[in-house]
């Protein structure tokens, strides 16, 4: 009669935990690649473990605190680490919803990772999205590098009026000596007129009193 009752049992599970089944994960595993050396050897302690780990996820769900390791099913599993699972509830004999249990893992992600030294790329959930890490909180407060961005601009700004303002009065003090320097050539500070080089310039001193009598 045991014989006969376990029997049914392994059948049964062997009908809700099939690839692609309703309510089914596909698991994949890269240990080698993630620890190299280090890595371990897959056996049924791992899996016991990663069964572990699924009922601790669920019973965080509402209504779902009742889960035990027992109702996580394995199946298909292969040398190269992968299988897939599913999560029954034996009171009604069939499988959880795939929405549940998604949201359970996704819940716990990081602890179920960290159970086997892996990450969202090495343990793969292939119907289950990667979760995004949580942001992390900066160091300095957001308000301050505010106040720094704004305070730099205005030490900028700032300094390119002094600096234009500079030159613009090294420009006028130029101009005002190249004015100087054209002045300072006349003598006696007399301003000095261009000659006429056509017509010439008459010095009284040489003109006779004829010549200034008579008309030209």
């Amino acid at each position: 009669m045991l014989w006969l009752l376990f029997f049914l049992v392994t059948a049964i599970h062997a009908e809700l935990c099939q690839p692609d089944a309703e309510n089914a994960f596909k698991v994949r595993l890269s240990i080698r690649t993630a620890l190299g050396d280090k890595a371990y050897t897959w056996d049924t302690n791992e899996e016991y473990l990663f069964r572990a780990m699924v009922a601790f996820s669920m019973r965080k769900v509402p209504n779902r605190e009742s889960t035990e390791i027992s109702h996580v099913l394995l199946c298909n599993v292969t040398q190269r680490v992968s299988f897939w699972f599913v999560v029954t509830d034996p009171s009604k004999n069939h499988t959880l919803p795939a929405g549940e249990i998604q949201s359970a893992i996704r819940m716990n992600r990081e602890r179920i990772n960290n159970a086997f030294f892996l990450n969202d790329q090495t343990l793969e959930f292939l119907k289950i999205p990667s979760t995004l890490a949580p942001p992390t909180d900066p160091s300095v407060p957001v308000w301050i590098i505010i106040f720094g961005v704004i305070f730099c601009s205005v030490i900028v700004a700032i300094t390119l009026l002094i600096l234009s303002g500079i030159r613009q009065r090294r420009r006028k003090d130029k101009g005002a000596s190249e004015v100087g320097d054209a002045e300072d050539k006349c003598e006696n500070g007399i301003p000095c007129d261009p000659l006429d080089m056509k017509g010439g310039q008459v010095n009284d001193t040489f003109v006779t009193e004829e010549e200034r009598l008579t008309p030209l």
